[in-house]
């Protein structure tokens, strides 16, 4: 019987060949690759891992926020801000503060490039926003007006999903740091509950995991206490302490007083789209006179030697009286001796330091909220 001629049989069928059976394929056949070919070959990257573009840690100032002539106008006429002059040191716990309406928040949509200001310039980690957003932002971490989240969704994958969204995070690491973040604003337990499920401060927490999910250089948070209880105050205050102790920059806008006071190294008060007066918390307070406070159980003459004294705003209690502080040149043993000749009974006798809170009701004349 004759051999039969048919379609080769593909190797993966026939199995592979025997390394004896196969012809050896002469030296004089194999054409060595040119030299100029090897050299013209592209080099592999030594990692994928996502590049950030450089950006300053500051400015030339030392300023990583800086502001001059800001200002915005909306259609109508409204003056949101004006002429808002501001410095933010590298390195510091920076409160922004002023009650609802003062132009806080749109001072901050304008540093970040969510709004063209109508006058004026802002550099953000020395650089000119909104021109080099594209630059600035992957350096900073932001929480504005409350976090935008997908409420079908856990907070663990919200979480995973922002990161997602990021051109410069590195996938590998992606569920690592998810998981540590969740951790760290206290809200593993609850990582796998859907977000629209989340109370207000719970999704708070989850906005401010958002802006950690990678190494910032500026964080900028709005009422980042809003809507927690006092525990859950004290624990974003205290993860606020250690943020700036890493050595990051905290930018923190910020209605309550006593914020401001706990946490912040430097402050600036804003009142009706405009600044009032910024610098080192303790010099705010340093520059308001503090309250003068007699402790006897002559109130009503205490009051009435005070006045005749020049003191202001005298304030009378049970067993006490209050006034202004008298200015430094006024020698306090004076005044003293005038209530003893008077012959009121002086129990104590003290100057009390001047608080914040007393230091923005000075500038503005309005109260505040003091605590949360």
């Amino acid at each position: 019987m004759g051999e039969s001629v048919g379609e080769p049989v593909p190797e993966s069928v026939r199995g592979p060949v025997p390394e004896a059976a196969r012809e050896p394929v002469p030296e004089s056949a194999r054409k060595p690759v040119p030299e100029s070919t090897v050299s013209e070959r592209e080099p592999v990257p030594e990692s994928t891992e996502p590049v950030r573009e450089p950006v300053p840690e500051s400015g030339d100032d030392g300023a990583v926020i800086h502001t001059r002539g800001l200002t915005k106008r909306y259609r109508g006429g409204q003056l949101a801000v004006d002429g808002l002059d501001l410095t933010v040191p590298a390195g510091s716990v920076f409160g922004f503060l002023g009650p609802n309406g003062s132009g806080k928040t749109t001072t901050i949509r304008m540093l970040m490039g969510l709004i063209e200001p109508t006058a004026g310039s802002a550099r953000v980690l020395g650089q000119p926003m909104p021109r080099a957003a594209r630059a600035v932002l992957p350096h900073v971490g932001t929480l504005i007006e409350g976090p935008a989240l997908y409420g079908f969704l856990s907070g663990r994958d919200n979480l995973l999903r922002y990161d997602a969204a990021d051109p410069t995070a590195d996938p590998r690491t992606r569920r690592a740091r998810v998981s540590a973040t969740l951790d760290r604003v206290g809200l593993t337990a609850a990582a796998a509950k859907k977000a629209k499920a989340y109370s207000l401060g719970m999704k708070q927490r989850l906005g401010l995991a958002a802006a950690l999910l990678q190494p910032r250089r500026l964080l900028v948070l709005d009422e980042p206490t809003n809507g927690l209880d006092p525990q859950g105050m004290r624990e974003i205050r205290s993860l606020i302490r250690e943020l700036a102790a890493e050595g990051r920059t905290v930018f923190l806008s910020s209605h309550l007083l006593d914020e401001i006071e706990q946490v912040c190294t430097h402050a600036a008060v804003m009142a009706q789209g405009r600044l009032l007066v910024q610098g080192p918390v303790a010099d705010l307070a340093a520059g308001t006179r503090g309250r003068l406070v007699v402790t006897t159980p002559d109130p009503a003459d205490a009051a009435r030697v005070l006045k005749e004294q020049g003191a202001d705003d005298v304030v009378l209690g049970e067993d006490r009286v209050t006034a202004e502080a008298p200015p430094p040149d006024r020698d306090l043993a004076d005044l003293n001796a005038a209530l003893v000749t008077a012959g009121v009974r002086v129990r104590g006798f003290a100057v009390e330091r001047a608080s914040l809170e007393d230091a923005f009701v000075a500038l503005t004349g309005e109260g505040f909220d003091v605590a949360g």
